[in-house]
């Protein structure tokens, strides 16, 4: 497994550069006149999930024929400056945006502008709230939400104070992934939702947030954290509690760190999504959506609830260890 480990970092350390070096831009995409121009606008321009979406949506550029043109303000919190994309955006006239909103109500007034300019576009990570949308590409949040709610109930025996560690409240997947969270834990009466903290996808944040928690709520039993960077955080303040048996933490996503954690079993369990299948289908949605063609609504990817039981399982290798042949 440490071997694995040492691999994946390897292999994702590799892959970044690759990414770096091939996205900053249309670069060395296709630049023929009969390209499809595509935006893509996502939450910020760092962290392990977003550039395996983003080397998803390369795969699909080169596949399709895209001159795709990858965007991100510096923090996920950066509304304003994901609005400012998004205007800059359809200044251009792509033939396509493709848009993972950090805010679901406060980017919707510029999403709808898009049609004004019959720029198509979709959806991915999160929702937005706009009707000018395509399609959404990405995760059932609520269900994934309800998917870590389960298994917490099931280690804590349905009992206990449980705390949960959010990232940008007000993004779509967001809120839906702690409302799926909530309404599931409502059905056990013993269970206390003692806090909801929110990180704005700052790991540091996450980690003193957390470490407060602990010791504001001394018998904490539980914790969830619903992203990537909110279980870094996390984790490593449960790490350094040393809360023992008796406490149990489900993460989301699998970030080198949190395969440590659950390794160590100071994770018991993550709620994976298929961030490479996000950036592929958007782009290949965003191109069908460029040449008129009719989508579904929602164009939904799988989670997997990965644990030690089940980590070595082929097909959660895939997904947890993607850089691995």
């Amino acid at each position: 497994m440490k071997q694995l480990l040492h691999l994946f970092k390897t292999g994702f350390a590799i892959t970044l550069l690759i990414i770096t070096a091939a996205c900053t831009g249309a670069g060395d995409l296709p630049n023929d006149e009969d390209a499809i121009v595509i935006d893509m606008i996502v939450k910020m321009n760092r962290g392990d999930y977003w550039s395996t979406i983003q080397m998803g949506a390369e795969v699909a550029a080169k596949e399709y024929n895209v001159s795709l043109n990858v965007l991100a303000p510096e923090n996920e919190n950066d509304v304003q400056g994901q609005i400012q994309l998004m205007e800059d955006s359809i200044a251009r006239r792509p033939d396509a945006i493709i848009l993972a909103a950090s805010d679901y109500e406060a980017l919707g007034q510029v999403t709808d502008r898009t049609s004004y300019y019959d720029i198509p576009v979709i959806s991915m990570d999160s929702e937005v709230a706009s009707t000018k949308v395509k399609t959404y590409v990405g995760t059932n949040n609520y269900e994934a939400g309800q998917k870590a709610a389960e298994r917490l109930m099931e280690l804590t025996g349905g009992q206990g104070d449980i705390g949960i560690v959010n990232f940008v409240q007000g993004a779509r997947n967001a809120d839906q992934r702690e409302e799926g969270f909530m309404d599931y834990a409502a059905r056990f009466p013993g269970v206390r939702i003692v806090e909801v903290l929110y990180c704005g996808s700052d790991e540091e944040l996450a980690y003193r947030l957390t470490r407060e928690m602990i010791k504001q709520h001394p018998g904490l039993t539980g914790l969830v954290s619903l992203s990537a960077e909110s279980s870094i955080g996390a984790g490593r303040a449960v790490e350094e509690a040393g809360l023992g048996s008796r406490f149990k933490m489900i993460a989301f996503d699998n970030p080198p760190e949190m395969l440590e954690l659950l390794q160590e079993e100071t994770v018991q369990a993550m709620v994976v999504q298929n961030p490479f299948n996000n950036g592929y289908m958007a782009v290949a949605a965003a191109v069908k959506a460029a040449r008129g063609e009719r989508l579904e609504d929602k164009i939904p990817t799988d989670t997997k609830l990965i644990d030690l039981d089940n980590m070595l399982w082929p097909e959660h290798q895939k997904l947890l260890f993607p850089f691995v042949k």
